[in-house]
């Protein structure tokens, strides 16, 4: 019987497991880098126990100071979560060597499926060999054999590019998972992402539950996904569970996995097995009305699966809110969060207002979950609830959410693995409200006067400027002090308080929820409608200077660490447009920095191991002039 359990890993996914544990009366230990000292999960927890001694990215990877720390802390089981060593055999089994239950497969099941290749084989397909590719193989997928989350991943199109791409992903696949084997793989373009969520006793039963699409997408990475997986034929379905049932038994598997495959043209292709829970594991609980971490500890407690499987109900969908800009190539954000609320879905974070967002781990603040009896009204319930969110903060990709499961493709399901390829630029446009700068300047006015700012002779309009964020655009608005109280051309002003402003637009009243957190280093404004979030920033009435830089500058379009720079690349060196330069590392991903033009390098500031902040100067490539 378990009775304290340690969580091997950080943010949502401790925080969602320890919340199983208080609700079966189980104590839980978390265990913390430096960075996050101050974390959610290590508040949420009964006890934690700091990691030393490593840099904050590799902390969660030091498996032996993991198990001390379990050792220490009086726990008697190991909850390895998603990614870091979930998925790690030599763990489990220092996890169980110990004496310590582990939460997870026998460790031969994840050396069997844990290298991708190895899993192909188990399941009867022969991979690519790589010194074997040629032109008519192309396009194929670099990917690491360990690991997932879309790390250590490539799309290679020209035969050229491959042994970079190589190179690329195993640099990624060390930094994240501590193996730099990598594979490659037959590219299916067009195709749908379906998986199949499982639970396997020690008793011989093996439970597939359901299907779950996973098809948005980005560098990988899944955005958005769903359960069941729409419009597959009964046929398909049944296929699909009997390969996973079949994954499942020739590992002879124990605990909570997932099987995954490409489904293009009425064929499923399979991928790999994760030896895991998925991050995507909520919209199967919803489905089936079940808890898949209460599922796991009661089958490492050698408990059977009882009776048939559970019958599933309904639809759920599943939006991964990530600090990042979609627009700027997915860049991640960091800062403070001040506010994070989603109205009337289910919610799981690792963050609370207030918590820094860092650049050490993974950009994802939440996981948004809805679920109805059709898929429509799910999809419908999940696109309004993020619409209504407030999430002040770093730049975020809820907008981009929204608009994607609005798009006639998803609603549709008609979406395939090139979705965000096709519809980006659309779907992450910038559209801030024309009414927030006003409602800004109005909550600012009323929070500064004393007197109501009436005068017995009409005083000049007052002017404010505000820059909308991330886009940059900037805007000018008037409003006045009068006996009536604060008005605007243009709009009635209903009601004006320091955090809630009330308009009343072409008949149409409208609320403008205002919050600014200042005094927190973070000088910008939230303005939130029923709509969604404008971020302003206040600018002074007289535009500042803008500071100078050479053309051709390279900025760093993110915090991060200079993890190399190109072969032989110095000051006077000929490049061209779109030659990668530079490589930053930010939350374990790499990041390109490339020419902006064909020219000459006259500086090179860029140097492997410093990190840089955001705008920080890299590099300077002077274009040459055209004949």
């Amino acid at each position: 019987m378990i009775t304290s359990l340690l969580v091997a890993n950080r943010g949502e996914i401790a925080c969602r497991v320890f919340r199983t544990c208080r609700d079966l009366g189980i104590a839980t230990v978390a265990v913390y880098s430096d960075a996050d000292a101050d974390a959610l999960h290590v508040r949420e927890a009964d006890s934690a126990v700091r990691l030393p001694g490593a840099a904050p990215a590799d902390t969660y990877l030091r498996g032996e100071l993991i198990v001390k720390a379990a050792q220490a802390a009086g726990a008697d089981a190991v909850h390895p979560g998603y990614g870091f060593l979930s998925e790690n055999a030599d763990f489990a089994r220092a996890v169980l060597d110990a004496g310590l239950v582990w939460i997870g497969p026998p460790p031969a099941a994840i050396e069997a499926m844990a290298s991708k290749t190895r899993a192909k084989e188990l399941m009867g397909i022969e991979p690519l060999k790589v010194e074997e590719v040629a032109e008519a193989d192309l396009p194929v997928l670099v990917k690491a054999a360990s690991g997932g989350g879309g790390r250590g991943m490539r799309v290679v199109r020209e035969l050229g590019a491959l042994s970079g791409e190589l190179d690329a992903a195993r640099a990624e696949a060390v930094s994240a998972f501590a193996d730099g084997e990598v594979f490659v793989e037959p590219y299916v373009e067009g195709g749908r992402h379906v998986e199949v969520q499982i639970m396997a006793d020690a008793h011989g039963t093996v439970w597939p539950l359901g299907t779950r699409d996973c098809t948005l997408q980005r560098r990988h990475q899944k955005v958005i996904e769903e359960s069941p997986a729409p419009g597959l034929p009964p046929e398909l379905v049944d296929e699909l569970h009997a390969q996973a049932v079949r994954a499942a038994r020739v590992t002879e598997y124990r605990g909570a996995g997932t099987v995954e495959f490409l489904v293009a043209e009425g064929r499923a292709h399979f991928l790999e097995m994760n030896t895991r829970l998925q991050v995507e594991h909520p919209v199967t609980e919803a489905v089936f009305g079940i808890d898949l971490v209460a599922l796991q500890l009661r089958i490492a407690e050698g408990h059977p699966l009882a009776g048939e499987p559970p019958t599933a109900h309904g639809h759920a969908v599943e939006a991964r809110l990530y600090a990042e800009d979609p627009a700027a190539g997915w860049a991640p954000q960091t800062g403070t969060l001040h506010r994070l609320t989603v109205p009337g879905v289910r919610l799981d974070t690792g963050y609370a207002a207030g918590d820094g967002i860092g650049v050490h781990y993974d950009a994802m603040l939440a996981k948004a979950v809805a679920h109805a009896p059709t898929r429509a009204e799910a999809v419908r319930k999940l696109a309004g609830a993020l619409e209504r969110a407030a999430v002040h903060g770093p730049v975020t990709n809820r907008d981009l959410l929204v608009r994607s499961l609005r798009h006639p493709e998803f609603t549709s399901a008609r979406m395939d693995t090139g979705f965000y390829d096709r519809h980006l630029a659309d779907l992450s446009a910038a559209a801030p409200d024309p009414h927030a700068p006003l409602a800004a300047a109005l909550a600012d006015a009323h929070g500064r006067s004393r007197f109501g700012g009436w005068r017995n002779l009409r005083s000049q309009a007052r002017v404010k400027r505000y820059r909308t964020e991330p886009e940059g655009a900037e805007h000018e608005v008037r409003y006045d002090h009068t006996r009536e109280g604060l008005t605007a051309e243009g709009v009635r002003v209903v009601d004006a308080t320091s955090t809630l402003v009330v308009l009343e637009v072409d008949g149409v009243r409208r609320e403008f929820e205002i919050g600014r957190y200042g005094e927190g280093g973070d000088d910008r404004v939230y303005v939130g409608t029923s709509r969604g979030v404008t971020v302003l920033t206040a600018l002074p009435l007289l535009p500042e200077p803008t500071a100078r830089r050479e053309p051709g500058s390279l900025l760093a379009p993110m915090p991060g660490t200079v993890v190399r720079v190109a072969d032989g690349l110095t000051e006077g060196a000929r490049v061209t447009a779109g030659q990668p330069l530079i490589w930053l590392e930010a939350m374990k991903m790499e990041h390109r920095v490339s020419a902006p033009a064909s020219g000459t390098l006259t500086a090179l500031h860029a140097t492997p191991g410093h990190q840089v902040e955001v705008g920080a100067l890299l590099a300077v490539v002077q274009e040459e002039e055209s004949a």
